[in-house]
């Protein structure tokens, strides 16, 4: 599965900075003034896995070939969206146009300055929790005016309109009292309902705090400062100082982390956003490894076993056998599969069996 993130902020916040530096190349244009970016700049980006290296060495090993299968990582697209600012959501600036883009993505990441350049423009830029909730607000009155124009059915006796009426009003109560859709407590046949609207505060959200790079050091205290001012999970805020990660991206790996060390710091802060995504989105991986390649793919937690072949190529899904499951560890311990087999560090598993991160995985499929 894809895995999409919408990168939205007010103007020169170090949107297009963040997004260069995740593509590790400048597919961005940059510019000191509000809305350099018109067209969304589109990235996939690897989600770093330091598991299949490892994969790929067990492999060249146990099957005794000649070289090291492809490394083939998870992958997650990264959508430049641009500058939003206050009265987006009744078109000021460019704002329809970018709010239509945020509704393709899966999560939504906040940008937000906290950087003390004083050369860098700051039009409609206060502090990030109060620049945080005007990007937040125009989302949700984009909503509540995607909620206006449902139907009211009237007496039809049709339950399913009436059901989906009733979610509306639900919706747009909460989103009258600066609630977002997804803290709306509904049932399960009510978040079926209310999923089909594309709301734009449904989605998950992160929020990058973009600081200087003096305070990467105490990232911690200010991620938990932060999230506790806006009551968000720990998990869903990030500090990054965008500039530093474009100039991570031009050095070599021990460059890198003599870079980062000196720093205070141990992983940059890119590898950490996209561990945060997965974990704000509820993903993991698991993993294959043969002669062609060693792989990481991305599922949602808690699907089974057949429902996760079917990530691989959809006939896998109906004619699934089993699944043989060897946990990540005891792969390269054993290593491979034929030695994994031998010491019992293979399960043979049926289709209900619940997927865990970092499986390696052979599937079984009929023809």
């Amino acid at each position: 599965m894809n895995l999409s993130v919408g990168i939205v902020g007010l103007p020169n916040v170090g949107k297009s900075t963040l997004f260069n530096a995740l593509l590790k190349k400048q597919q961005a244009y940059v510019a000191n003034f509000p809305f350099a970016t018109i067209e969304p700049n589109i990235g996939v980006v690897p989600v770093p896995d330091e598991r299949l290296k490892k994969l790929a060495e067990v492999v060249k090993i146990s099957e005794s070939l000649s070289s090291f299968p492809p490394e083939v990582p998870a992958t997650c697209e990264f959508l430049d969206i641009a500058g939003l600012i206050k009265g987006a959501s009744r078109g000021e600036g460019l704002g329809n146009k970018f709010l239509s883009h945020i509704r393709e993505v899966d999560a939504i990441c906040h940008v937000v300055r906290a950087f003390s350049d004083p050369d860098i423009i700051k039009q409609g830029v206060s502090d990030p929790k109060t620049d945080f909730e005007v990007v937040e607000t125009e989302l949700k009155l984009a909503d509540l005016e995607t909620l206006e124009k449902q139907k009211d059915p009237g007496s039809t006796p049709i339950q399913d309109e009436i059901k989906r009426w009733s979610v509306v009003l639900k919706l747009k109560e909460a989103l009258q009292k600066g609630v977002s859709a997804k803290d709306v407590e509904l049932s399960e046949e009510e978040a079926k309902i209310a999923k089909q609207l594309s709301l734009l505060t449904s989605k998950p959200i992160l929020v990058v705090l973009n600081v200087d790079e003096g305070d990467l050091s105490k990232s911690d205290e200010i991620e938990g400062k932060f999230a506790n001012e806006l009551t968000l999970n720990n998990d869903q805020v990030i500090a990054i100082c965008a500039k530093t990660e474009s100039e991570l991206a031009d050095l070599g790996g021990d460059e890198q982390k003599e870079y980062l060390k000196g720093l205070g710091v141990e992983k940059s802060g890119l590898e950490r956003l996209i561990k945060k995504a997965f974990a704000t989105l509820g993903l993991i991986t698991f993993l294959t490894g043969g002669e062609k390649e060693a792989r990481a793919w991305t599922i949602k937690a808690g699907i089974n076993a057949q429902e996760a072949s079917g990530v691989i190529h959809t006939d896998f899904i109906k004619n699934f056998i089993k699944a043989d499951v060897c946990d990540f560890e005891k792969f390269v311990e054993a290593p491979g599969w034929k030695n994994a087999r031998e010491k019992g560090y293979v399960r043979s598993e049926g289709r209900d069996y619940i997927m865990k991160d970092g499986d390696v995985v052979e599937f079984k499929i009929g023809a």
